[in-house]
């Protein structure tokens, strides 16, 4: 089967006949909010939000059922119209045929091309589509057309956009009526959409934004006459790739300056026609988009569609402007990883745009981030772009509650969260983990442990003790904030945040000391043992944040702090006596005391508490909590096998071990078991032999995520009602297979680290069948498709453990350490391994030297040279901050690490 293949540097990529594969789009964005999605075929949709969609919203069955399309046409006397994007009838009759037209997709950062070569026609069409990097709210075409042949061709070119110009939420709900807003008039260059109103959760409101489309031939040449509805283009039984105004006379185009109202949006521009001589040309530019006023729209667009030049420097800056934010590369044994990578880079800045939704698989939610992705997003930023991330996490902790939950509904702006006006109340007890992780991740790259120290508010909305009652004196017009009892704001230092967030867990425990599972943890689809449901996984994930914490607490003792304030209230959490850390009624007692203390307001007086006595208390919870999965959730299974179990279903029973339906492991369960330390190292072992056992399928790619449980498990989660293979329920969920890698490598499982990457990057890489453009998706389904591409919290994941495990460059409290933990066969031939990256504001290149060629368990750091010059130091793998602070910004730095 056919596979892509990088042409350059910056991993561009070209594949043949791509319109014969299912599901493929491309993300074209800017950071303005212009998100689109575009096929082989030029399918997909544009919008700027849920409520502002210039193209129809597609979910992935859209993109082979819809004939809506941006589509471009050449008419020509005697034939069939064609199609330079392939959306004809005759077209698509003949897609497996042998007078199949050949295609070609070429595709950057941000940009795609498609080139179709017809020998029926003699023409050769190229298609290329972008959104400004320079922010201009368009999505801009560029359709050159080429005669191949020795005859003159002549023909008609014209453009044929659909415009839904609305809310998604009228897709299916009001389609037509909203149709009945649209005043629909054709100006000099193209079709100007201006809804009245807009039909949408809002209410009905005046519409204040324009939908366009515009177009010129090469020249600045306006079209000669506009198709501006459907209904005039295709005419009665036809459609839209085989429109009836090709062939009856009484489909009349408009001109410039005519208007109609009520009817669905058409961007249909007819140019003038062109006849080409064997080898000439002609090009088109067509931009589609929005403003808040027809002039806005119209001087963003013609920047484009009046100047050739301004149109290809507008091309080459896109280029340029994303693949410059990808500042991590790689250069490896293995050339096509590298590239592979470069792509992975390039994901987490598509969260930042897409959120979680607005691409075809991401069909769920109406935009934005979770809790989760704040924090998960800026790991991946932590690494490329590290100089805003201080003040991200700063705001972002404002969305912590009292009680040791959070906001679950994001604002737009950085450090907004919005109390969920329909009162549903859902806690996830994973989201204590999440902020502490990058939180640490960040003081050691930037060695600014005093961040601790910095205060913050808390978010305040009716929702109160752990989401089990309301505060029903809260009034949202007083703010968002959590107040003291004389009304004023509360602010605690991060510290404090992240204490709450920890502490709060440890109490909030089901019948078996765990923690209970409640609304879902990082797993969402385990959604239904909100009462009984406990999470042994992330228990043992809160074990090792207690840990961090008590880490970072003497760090800063180091620095002088010997103690630190308290909200008051919190005294109760800090309790001495371990004789309740088995006592499951007294620490439920503890936190619903706590709880009550903080559910309208809360005193403001803090408390001094000691360092050394506080890092005594996280380090006895955290090791109580390891000995009690050691003790409690170790299993043996008739096989023989050994694996930890990692939840309890909604009538308290275990979850995992030997049933009379087979066999059930969960691979969250073992991750963050290995990744806390609570599995020892022989425990480790086991449970590799065991994941290997029951979870690995070559096939696929990887680990799955669990063994088939054969049953629709109701008192645990949706996921059991999902077919086995697909999505949570026992698909390659390539988050977690990522996260198994990092347990590995931190836990020095090198080469089974390794074996859980190279799985996933060769099927990934493999088009034949993972079935994608480069990059990580979601998860990898049961007949070896891989879905949900782009918006994924596996490309952070994966971004981090490779650089950070696999290449070893990791920070220290600010200090920059190399400890690589490359297989032999990852080196290049002349013994070589190389990154790019930035750390502390500064540029560096490393070149790890293993020059006799050892394997990993045999190399050790003898020597580190920068630019030129052995660097001195205690500790052979490290170079000071204080030492990297001294060097210039304005070069890449070179660095020399032998390795032998």
């Amino acid at each position: 089967m056919r596979q892509y293949h990088y042409l350059n540097e910056s991993a561009d990529f070209i594949l043949e006949d791509p319109e014969l594969t299912s599901y493929l789009y491309f993300p074209i964005a800017n950071e303005n909010g212009v998100m689109a999605s575009v096929t082989p075929s030029l399918h997909g949709d544009n919008k700027m939000g849920q409520n502002t969609y210039l193209l129809a919203p597609v979910s992935v069955e859209e993109l082979h059922n819809s004939k809506a399309s941006r589509n471009f046409w050449c008419i020509m006397e005697g034939k069939n119209p064609w199609s330079v994007v392939g959306n004809s009838s005759n077209q698509q009759a003949n897609l497996y045929k042998e007078e199949k037209e050949k295609t070609y997709l070429r595709a950057g950062i941000m940009w795609q091309e498609v080139e179709r070569i017809s020998a029926v026609y003699g023409l050769k069409a190229k298609v290329l589509s972008i959104v400004p990097a320079s922010g201009e709210t368009v999505e801009l075409m560029k359709v050159t057309i080429e005669n191949i042949g020795v005859d003159s061709v002549t023909f008609t070119p014209i453009a044929a956009i659909p415009l839904y110009a609305r809310s998604a939420d009228n897709y299916r709900d009001h389609r037509h009526v909203t149709s009945l807003l649209h005043r629909i008039h054709t100006t000099d260059y193209g079709v100007i959409v201006n809804p009245t109103l807009t039909f949408d959760e809002r209410g009905h409101k005046k519409n204040e934004v324009i939908y366009g489309v515009l177009g010129t031939a090469r020249g600045a040449n306006p079209p000669v006459s506009f198709y501006p509805t459907v209904e005039g283009f295709i005419g009665e039984g036809g459609s839209l790739e085989q429109p009836r105004a090709f062939y009856s006379k009484n489909l009349i185009p408009m001109a410039a300056g005519e208007s109609v109202a009520g009817y669905e949006a058409l961007g249909g521009l007819v140019f003038e026609n062109v006849t080409l001589k064997g080898g000439e040309e002609a090009s088109y530019t067509i931009a589609m988009g929005y403003g808040n006023t027809e002039e806005d729209f119209k001087k963003e667009a013609k920047k484009f569609l009046l100047s050739d030049k301004a149109f290809d420097d507008e091309v080459q800056y896109t280029k340029n402007y994303w693949n410059q934010k990808i500042n991590i590369h790689y250069r490896t044994g293995n050339q096509e990883f590298d590239y592979f990578m470069y792509w992975v880079n390039f994901q987490p800045m598509l969260r930042r745009i897409y959120g979680c939704s607005f691409l075809p698989h991401h069909d769920y939610g109406k935009g934005g981030r979770g809790w989760r992705d704040l924090w998960q997003d800026c790991l991946a930023l932590l690494m490329m772009n590290p100089s805003g991330v201080r003040g991200m996490l700063h705001d972002n902790f404002s969305g912590i509650r009292m009680d040791g939950t959070n906001a679950t509904i994001i604002g737009t702006k950085q450090g907004e969260f919005i109390a969920d006006r329909n009162n549903i109340t859902r806690v996830w007890m994973d989201h204590g983990v999440w902020p502490l992780l990058t939180t640490n991740l960040y003081i050691n790259h930037s060695g600014d442990i005093r961040f601790l120290l910095e205060e913050i508010t808390y978010f305040k909305d009716m929702q109160a003790v752990r989401g089990e009652e309301k505060d029903t004196k809260y009034d949202e017009g007083l703010g968002k904030r959590v107040k003291t009892i004389q009304g004023e704001q509360y602010q605690g230092t991060i510290l404090e945040h992240l204490l709450l967030q920890n502490l709060t867990a440890f109490y909030d425990v089901g019948e078996h000391n765990h923690i209970r599972l409640r609304g879902a943890d990082w797993n969402d689809a385990l959604d239904m043992a909100k009462e009984r449901g406990e999470s042994v996984a992330f228990t043992a994930a809160y074990a090792l944040n207690l840990m961090t914490l008590a880490e970072l607490l003497e760090k800063l003792e180091e620095h002088g702090v010997t103690s630190v304030l308290l909200a008051k209230e919190m005294q109760i959490l800090l309790t001495e006596d371990i004789t309740c850390f088995n006592d499951i009624e007294r620490k439920k007692d503890i936190l619903y005391t706590y709880c009550k203390q903080v559910k309208e307001s809360v005193s403001g007086q803090k408390v001094e508490v000691f360092v050394t006595n506080l890092v005594r208390n996280l380090k006895n919870k955290s090791e109580w909590i390891k000995d009690h999965i050691r003790n409690e959730e170790w299993l043996t299974n008739a096989e023989g096998f050994h694996w930890f179990n990692g939840y309890y279903d909604n009538h308290g029973q275990r979850v995992e071990g030997d049933f009379a339906q087979g066999v059930r492991m969960i691979l969250t369960s073992q991750v963050f078991t290995i990744m806390s330390g609570v599995a020892t190292k022989e425990q480790v072992k086991d449970v590799i032999r065991a994941a290997d056992h029951y979870l690995y399928e070559e096939k696929m790619g990887g680990y799955r995520l669990n063994t088939d449980f054969n049953e629709v498990k109701l008192d645990l989660g949706r996921m059991f009602g999902f077919a086995y293979g697909q999505k949570e329920n026992g698909a390659v969920f390539c988050h977690m297979a990522i996260m198994y890698a990092n347990a590995l490598y931190q836990r020095g499982f090198i080469k089974e680290g390794y074996h859980v990457i190279d799985s996933l990057f060769r099927h990934c890489n493999d088009f034949s069948v993972s079935r994608i453009y480069p990059g990580i998706p979601e998860y990898i389904a049961e007949n070896g498709r891989a879905l949900y591409h782009y918006l994924t919290g596996s490309a952070s994941w994966l971004l981090l453990t490779v650089l950070t495990e696999m290449f070893g460059i990791k920070g220290r409290y600010g200090d920059l350490y190399f400890e690589p933990k490359l297989l032999l066969e990852q080196f290049r031939q002349d013994g070589t391994a190389k990154v790019e990256f930035i750390f502390a504001e500064k540029s560096f290149e490393v070149t790890y030297q293993n020059s006799k060629r050892l394997e990993v368990s045999e190399y050790q750091v003898s020597k580190i040279i920068l630019d030129g010059m052995v660097y001195e130091s205690k500790d052979l793998r490290c170079i000071r901050r204080s030492d990297i602070l001294k060097l210039s910004n304005n070069q890449m730095h070179l660095i020399t690490v032998v390795l032998c």
